[in-house]
């Protein structure tokens, strides 16, 4: 088989091949200076949330710039990580299982678990004692695009209990916490660990770790996100909460990996009106768009690799399947020299893009082409 050639930019490769498909593009060096800046940034140990895009690619790089533990939800998550890090660590922080699944987890060794309810703890006792147990908390903080709290999680006086539950059975006990997707307040994050702290104090129990969770934002609009800021405030909060600081995790999936892939889309025809058809939409690589909206860094491409510049025009735009629900929620700028075979590249889309996207009428990403850059 003849290897696939390596392409500098989205750009270079759009230009010679002309794809009337949507591609997903994927920097690998973009990956891994991500995962460099939690391993470097953040105070504690960082694993890697496999739900956000459990691509080989994604996984391999991951591995390659140190990365060695991993949030699983599920056996076949769990799988595709040993697949490529046999002695990696697994955390199983999907808070609710089927007794098949436990089982399955028993058989490639689970170092944590998380838990938000009795019935949940009891499921476990086929992993052993040897384990982590971290109680789920649950609180109702703002500062994320929305709340993961809704589903998982208990308050404060349910999690005091089951942490008491978690440490009498002989478990390693360990509290977290989720503050919310696309969470860019500090605020968030020091409100939990202080309540954590509480709850620990409560229950007379002497906590292994703390997992902070995800919520991490991405870049989707705007100015980035200062991932620093919040490191450091986690940090300080975790100092001033506790006597004795437990050991800080994180589990960051769409701050790691959005980044280091870029949507193309080609657009099928510009209407009268302004409308734009795109040959990727919300059944595709798109479907994020629906629930979390904000989306402004794109880029229009002529064929000949040209930047569209034109003066920027809001328009709807509409994916490609015959179901008319298919178009995004809130109209886009884009430049009103745009014409039918131009591509409208979306930047930030390695999160949640490849893991949610169907096939729906055929349409959507099949494969992620490597590049040394996103840029260009």
């Amino acid at each position: 088989m003849r290897p696939e050639p390596h392409w500098l930019s989205p750009r270079q490769h759009l230009q010679r091949i002309q794809p009337d498909a949507a591609v997903m593009y994927f920097s690998p060096v973009t990956l891994q200076q991500q995962a460099c800046r939690f391993l470097d940034g953040f105070p504690g140990l960082v694993s890697y949330a496999v739900k956000a895009n459990p691509d080989e690619a994604v996984l391999v790089n991951l591995v390659a710039a140190g990365i060695t533990v991993f949030d699983v939800a599920s056996p076949v998550e769990m799988a595709a990580v040993r697949a490529v890090c046999p002695d990696a660590v697994l955390h199983y922080n999907n808070p609710v299982r089927s007794p098949a699944e436990v089982a399955a987890a028993a058989k490639f060794g689970i170092a944590s678990a998380s838990v938000d309810c009795p019935r949940e703890l009891d499921k476990l006792a086929v992993l052993g004692r040897d384990l982590e147990i971290s109680v789920r908390l649950a609180l109702p903080v703002k500062g994320a695009a929305y709340d993961f709290g809704a589903k998982f999680g208990v308050g404060p006086d349910l999690a005091v209990a089951l942490l008491r539950q978690v440490a009498a059975r002989g478990y390693r006990p360990a509290l977290t916490f989720h503050p919310g997707t696309q969470c860019d307040a500090p605020e968030a994050w020091e409100a939990y660990i202080s309540a954590a702290a509480d709850v620990a104090s409560r229950a007379g129990v002497t906590l292994d770790r703390l997992n902070v969770g995800g919520g991490f934002a991405a870049h989707r609009a705007g100015p980035a996100p200062d991932l620093n800021r919040i490191f450091g405030r986690i940090g300080q909060a975790a100092a001033a909460a506790f006597d004795r600081v437990p050991h800080l995790v994180c589990e960051p999936g769409r701050a790691m990996v959005a980044e280091a892939f870029s949507l193309a889309t080609r657009v099928k025809a510009v209407r009268a009106d302004g409308s734009v058809f795109l040959n990727d939409g919300i059944y595709g690589a798109l479907s994020e768009l629906r629930d979390m909206g904000g989306l402004d860094r794109l880029r229009c491409v002529a064929p000949n690799g040209e930047a569209r510049t034109g003066r920027p025009v809001s328009r709807i735009l509409f994916g490609p399947t015959c179901d008319s629900l298919d178009r995004l929620p809130d109209p886009i700028a884009l430049p009103d020299d745009l014409q039918e075979g131009d591509y409208v590249l979306f930047d930030g889309m390695g999160a949640y893009s490849l893991a949610l996207a169907t096939r729906f009428n055929g349409y959507g990403p099949t494969h992620s082409v490597t590049v040394a850059s996103l840029c260009g």
